[in-house]
């Protein structure tokens, strides 16, 4: 995976700022190399950072929002990172991330986070299932279905078939517990800054229903999939630098917009 926050030779000490990135729900952190050859990664030290179970060895207990929510907050630490860039049911990670004492996260960029409980359309399956053996077939078989055609879809489910099965399946049904009991969006607002970046033709309209009730600044990033960074990196990368020049001017809380 290339690091996009390695050393840069024209300077002894570097001072741009760190961005956390973490994946959504099965994937891992090579989901945001395309990133790695935008302006963005000249502009700010991008850390991409594989979640245990999706490309880093699993924890030694369960596998459950709050627990990858700690480990998230120690990477913030140890990275110095005031900003994260948040895939999916990631987003909601990075949010319980953000409100632990002593984490530095105070910006959370959401890419197509999950504001409603129908966001969680594929963690959320796991519930359904007994086992995570009976889990992965089910879900790679789905993926399989959709993948035919989809390049996107046939590298999301590669990622899907490396991640741990325990982990995969304890993840998803956390996901369903968690938003039964809690508005995912609400709990995005209240832990950091919150930038919002999606395409709308990808989202439930219960998630597009909240949007247009909760303002929360956002982006629009017309024609891309579920997986920006993966077909549309140039137009996320344009899209978080707008995101970061505004917050950079504007205090805290400032009134949402689209930017």
């Amino acid at each position: 995976m290339v690091d996009a926050a390695s050393e840069r030779p024209d300077q002894a000490v570097d001072t741009r700022a760190t961005v956390l990135c973490i994946a959504g729900f099965g994937d891992n952190a090579r989901m945001f190399e395309g990133l790695a050859d935008t302006p963005i990664a000249r502009d700010y030290r991008l850390r991409p950072v594989n979640l245990p179970g999706f490309g880093a060895p699993p924890l030694r207990g369960e596998t459950t929002l709050d627990a990858l929510a700690r480990f998230v907050a120690d990477q913030a630490t140890e990275h110095g990172a005031k900003i994260i860039l948040a895939h999916s049911v990631a987003s909601i990670i990075a949010s319980l991330a953000a409100a632990k004492p002593g984490c530095p996260l105070t910006t959370i960029l959401s890419l197509e986070g999950n504001l409603t409980a129908e966001d969680a359309y594929f963690s959320g399956t796991a519930a359904d299932h007994e086992d995570p053996a009976s889990f992965r077939t089910a879900f790679l078989d789905r993926l399989d279905q959709m993948s035919t055609t989809d390049p996107i879809m046939r590298r999301y489910r590669q990622a899907v078939s490396d991640a741990d099965p325990v982990a995969l399946w304890q993840l998803g049904a956390d996901a369903r517990r968690f938003s039964a009991q809690h508005v995912p969006g609400a709990v995005l607002q209240d832990a950091a800054q919150a930038i919002y970046l999606y395409n709308p033709e990808n989202c439930p309209q219960t998630t597009l229903g909240w949007l247009a009730e909760n303002p929360m600044d956002r982006i629009v990033l017309d024609g891309a999939s579920h997986w920006a960074s993966v077909d549309q990196p140039e137009r996320l990368a344009n899209g978080i630098a707008r995101a970061l020049r505004v917050t950079a001017r504007r205090p805290l809380p400032g009134p949402p917009q689209t930017l």
